[in-house]
């Protein structure tokens, strides 16, 4: 900006300060307003676009079907034993009040199990047992026998050495108020575990299942809002305080912050958007901006007060020199998080909108309230020269002298780091997302241990035909399918209907076990069916395994603890099995929770590559324009792509996982990073231009007048996000720890990178 306009433009300033403080004020009131039409959604769903395939796949499963969220509440008596009264009883209880648990469709034990057997030339249907007090013990040794011994118990609802049992509710929530609904049903649960523990002190509770993951998700993240992001935001303001050693400018910033953040929200809530774990990370990002843009100005503003002018003349100095590179560094921030756009999972795309408006709300509040508010402000009593300074002054003379050593040093370890990323798999546990100070991995990993997983594949197997599960090709083919996974290394349990089929077969000719094996006629397994459904109690049909038109049936498997790749791999295998073997009228659709989280990050990641890369393109033209140079320009780009770079080497070495949090961090962490480049370029251009410096004393200059801002904005925001890393929220933590090694990288590029690359660029273009 000339010099005349800026001095327009400052004269203005100071002419309404007052006017402008109460209008910014006036206007943060107005857009936060909005903030009471945030919703929050803690259903894992909204991880997934509603054009995605294994969503609809989902969905459309769960149409046919069941719904099948549930709540799985383990038991697990001290005395080792579920088949004793007093575990029998509990077991019968929970089981009855578990029915009144809000939305629920159905409760599955093994009070309820529907034992079948022959009684004459009738089929008889019942509960595997009732009134579990007054059991006696030859009772009891034919409940344990016949509940060891049945495939669609053992590893689901009893553990097979008999130790612990679980009680499995299905939930179909309404979805009119995910934020309520949810917790309506956890609540529900706990309360009634809570209660009956102190009837049964000798019994152990733990609670898992997708609806206690939901209500896991946004716990952790109210937790982390509660704790770790107010104490990051202190330790930045107390840092940043400490280094500019003005109190004044410190409560500026905090100021310039607060109003960045709660108007960011505020018009995110007009523009209805829906709150979810991931965003409430927005504000961390948000402040990270905020501080920069502060720092910098504020910084400038005390240098020009060391050189003996007044407040009207330092707020103007420090105007003069920080207007294009606080513009440039908004736009290319807003565009790096608007690529997040591209992200495939919704709530990553809602936090780059929400973060993008913040930024440029950031920057209209920085270059009008901020000056306006330095110029009511006491002013601060400086020191002429600081130990900061000092600093700064013998970086710069070290840099200059080690130029060479720095530049082939520098390339060096981009060269190992950068071939280290190859090192990352593209890789996720949802569960782990919780760390094991999180009840729900507690719980998760303890029914994983001793009853079974979280972990499904859900295949609907079709045949194409109405009542085309009765045919005993397509039986066999189903028990074929069940048989190949059950030899699979970390398969806990199938749920399948031919275990159904093979019980009712030897039931109806006389219990012979002789006839525990599919049945061979069509029109006999039908029969065998048709009356198994009729005895069937309201609540325990089989609505969750056969559909309507007895065309297809669902198959679930239940795993161990499994990677996303994992995941993937061995659903590759089992539709190389099915293609393979499988006759071609019988078709296999596949879907789950599970699988649904192993293609987002790969998907995500593959997303962000090309928003990243389209933003990446629109910034260096921004840069080319805006510096007048296109050497320049294109220079910047490489401290703009190292830090990301080097970092997720750094991570391949020491990690070498990467999932759905980290694969946004490059779209997230480009415009913290460029804005870092773009000031210390602008202040070497400046004593290029301005002052007709040499490279080396350009280098110096910049090194004086930006050094000291970019060093405490990026200490103050590593400390910040190093604190978020110890998060027990995986998407926090690893995003946390993540974008902390990426800044103090970009600091490191921007120090000890780019100075040698400009004044090499100057000894060629001499030569």
């Amino acid at each position: 900006m000339a010099g005349s306009v800026m001095e327009g433009y400052v004269r203005i300033l100071y002419r309404l300060r007052w006017p402008i403080i109460i209008f910014s004020l006036l206007w943060v009131i107005l857009a936060a307003a909005g903030a009471r039409y945030l919703t929050f959604s803690n259903d894992y769903r909204v991880f997934f676009s509603s054009e995605n395939p294994q969503l609809l796949a989902f969905e459309a499963l769960q149409n046919t079907y069941t719904k099948n969220d549930n709540v799985l509440i383990v038991v697990t008596p001290k005395g080792g034993d579920i088949f004793v009264n007093d575990s029998l009883a509990l077991i019968e209880e929970l089981t009855a009040a578990a029915w009144k648990t809000p939305f629920s469709i159905r409760v599955d034990s093994i009070a309820n199990y529907q034992h079948t057997y022959a009684e004459g030339d009738d089929l008889v249907v019942q509960n595997l047992y009732e009134d579990a007090h007054n059991l006696a013990d030859a009772d009891l040794a034919r409940i344990r026998q016949i509940a060891l011994h049945e495939p669609l118990l053992v590893n689901r609802l009893i553990s097979p050495d008999g130790r612990v049992s679980g009680i499995n509710i299905t939930i179909q929530l309404p979805g009119l108020d995910s934020a309520a609904e949810g917790p309506m049903v956890v609540g529900y649960v706990r309360q009634l575990v809570a209660e009956v523990g102190e009837r049964y002190p000798d019994i152990d509770f733990h609670l898992t299942g997708m609806t206690m993951m939901n209500a896991a998700f946004p716990e952790a993240a109210q937790s982390d809002m509660a704790t770790l992001i107010p104490l990051m935001f202190v330790i930045i303001l107390v840092l940043i305080g400490f280094f500019l050693r003005v109190i004044g400018g410190t409560f500026a910033t905090f100021v310039v912050i607060v109003m960045s953040i709660v108007s960011a929200m505020g018009i995110s809530g007009w523009l209805g958007t829906v709150l979810s774990p991931p965003t409430t990370s927005a504000p961390t990002m948000i402040m990270t901006i905020a501080v920069a843009h502060c720092v910098h100005i504020i910084s400038n503003y005390l240098q020009s007060l060391r050189k003996g002018y007044d407040r009207y003349q330092a707020v103007r100095e420090s105007m003069r020199v920080n207007m294009q590179p606080v513009f440039i560094t908004s736009l290319t921030t807003a565009i790096g998080f608007l690529s997040m756009n591209f992200s495939d999972a919704p709530p990553f795309q809602d936090l780059g909108n929400i973060v993008a408006i913040g930024v440029l709300s950031g920057y209209l509040l920085s270059v009008t309230f901020l000056p306006a508010l330095l110029m009511i402000l006491p002013v601060p009593k400086v020191s002429a020269i600081t130990h900061s300074t000092k600093m700064m002054e013998r970086l710069a003379d070290f840099v200059i002298k080690q130029r060479n050593r720095l530049l082939w040093g520098g390339g060096v370890i981009i060269v190992v780091l950068i071939a280290s990323i190859p090192s990352n798999e593209l890789n996720d546990t949802f569960v782990e997302y919780f760390d094991d100070s999180v009840q729900f991995r507690v719980d998760s990993d303890y029914a994983t241990e001793n009853l079974t997983g979280i972990y499904t594949l859900e295949y609907s197997i079709q045949s194409g035909q109405s009542n085309g599960i009765n045919q005993p090709e397509y039986l066999q083919t189903l028990e074929a399918f069940a048989n190949w996974y059950r030899t699979q290394a970390g398969v806990i349990h199938i749920n399948t209907l031919t275990d159904t089929y093979r019980r009712l077969n030897k039931n109806l000719h006389y219990d012979d076990p002789a006839w525990y094996q599919l049945p061979h006629d069509r029109e006999m397994a039908a029969q065998y069916l048709l009356l198994y459904e009729m005895s069937l109690p309201f609540g325990l049909d089989l609505n969750n395994q056969v559909d309507v038109e007895k065309s297809a049936s669902r198959l679930i498997v239940t795993f161990e603890h499994l990677s996303t790749q994992q995941m993937l791999e061995i659903e590759g295998k089992a539709r190389e099995w099915w293609l393979a073997n499988a006759p071609a009228q019988y078709q296999m659709v596949v879907a789950s929770p599970t699988l649904m989280f192993s293609y987002i990050a790969e998907r995500n990641i593959k997303a962000m590559l090309a928003g990243t890369t389209i933003a990446l393109v629109l910034i260096s033209i921004i840069l080319i324009v805006a510096l007048r140079s296109v050497k320049i320009g294109l220079i910047s780009l490489l401290p703009n792509l190292v830090p990301a770079a080097l970092a997720f080497g750094l991570w391949g070495l020491f990690v070498g996982q990467v999932g759905l949090a980290l694969s946004v961090v490059i779209g997230m962490t480009l415009g913290i990073v460029v804005d870092d480049t773009v000031h210390f370029l602008s202040k070497y251009l400046r004593a290029r231009r301005e002052q007709g410096m040499d490279s080396q004393n350009a280098v110096r200059y910049a090194f004086s007048t930006v050094g000291v801002a970019l060093w405490v904005t990026s200490l103050a925001l590593v400390a910040g996000f190093l604190l978020l890393s110890q998060s027990a929220f995986e998407l926090n933590s690893g995003m946390g720890l993540m974008t902390a090694m990426t800044i103090t990288i970009a600091l490191l590029a921007d120090f000890l990178l780019l100075p040698p690359l400009l004044m090499k660029l100057d000894e060629v273009r001499q030569r």
